[in-house]
């Protein structure tokens, strides 16, 4: 099971903030989920809201903003202690630190049509330039931008990021032509899994931050998981493979000669 570092790493740093995905880095994580939003100058951001106050404490939005005076901002409140302020970042800072990525879901959230438009070609450009269509998948619970994005480039990852039980996730996500399926946690059962899969549907899974639910999810045969506490998460799962393997029989080599001797 694939282990996504959420907003970076959430629960150990702040959200969405290059300390965040940097710490996630350092410590082996490479699949991490982003929310991505459009600056005043056209430049993908990562940032949840659509407004800057929650993380910030600074009243304004994003979309009237800047990139330089998002990154002068400090995303540091309603977060994970940090001691050095936190700007917040544009993608391409982002991805620049965790050079050797191995996925990335970007989430984009639903924001003026138009702004949306602009961003869905920036993202498409960004994949098609570096090509990153196995290393990429473009979220959203906005119907509209996925389909746009896969009239782009039919080749682009997209997945659906659904919170409700109903409609059928499965249909829906399958419907738009998604890849991937990102389910709240509480909507996730053994039978809207193997749904998924038969569909050829990756189910990725948020936000789960208990160990007994990751393992529960497991047994349903989810894909990947998306936690706030993606180092701890990796560090338990790497131990019990490393644990497994530790109490496999050994295997008992038998004498040449004997073999030999043998019909």
């Amino acid at each position: 099971m694939i282990i996504y570092g959420h907003r970076g790493a959430k629960g150990e740093a702040p959200e969405n903030t290059l300390p965040s995905f940097r710490h996630a880095y350092k410590h082996g994580v490479r699949h991490f989920e982003m929310d991505v939003l459009l600056s005043a100058d056209g430049e993908p951001v990562v940032i949840h809201d659509t407004t800057t106050e929650r993380t910030t404490g600074v009243e304004g939005k994003v979309g009237e903003m800047t990139t330089e005076a998002l990154s002068k901002l400090d995303a540091r409140q309603n977060t994970a202690r940090w001691s050095e302020p936190c700007g917040v970042p544009s993608l391409r800072q982002v991805l620049d630190s965790c050079p050797d990525f191995v996925h990335m879901q970007l989430e984009v959230k639903s924001d003026d049509r138009q702004r949306m438009n602009a961003l869905c070609n920036r993202l498409a450009e960004l994949i098609q330039k570096n090509h990153w269509y196995d290393r990429t998948a473009l979220t959203s619970s906005n119907t509209w931008f996925l389909r746009e994005a896969k009239r782009r480039d039919h080749s682009i990852r997209t997945g659906l990021v659904f919170d409700k039980r109903f409609p059928n996730p499965v249909k829906s996500a399958k419907r738009l032509g998604c890849d991937y399926l990102c389910l709240n946690a509480r909507l996730c059962s053994t039978a809207v899994v193997e749904a998924a899969h038969k569909e050829g549907l990756h189910v990725s899974v948020w936000t789960v931050n208990r160990i007994q639910d990751m393992l529960d999810l497991e047994k349903m045969g989810v894909d990947s998981i998306i936690t706030d506490y993606p180092t701890s998460t990796l560090m338990y799962f790497d131990n019990r493979s490393a644990n497994c393997v530790s109490r496999m029989p050994k295997r008992v080599e038998k004498d040449p000669e004997s073999i030999a001797g043998t019909t």
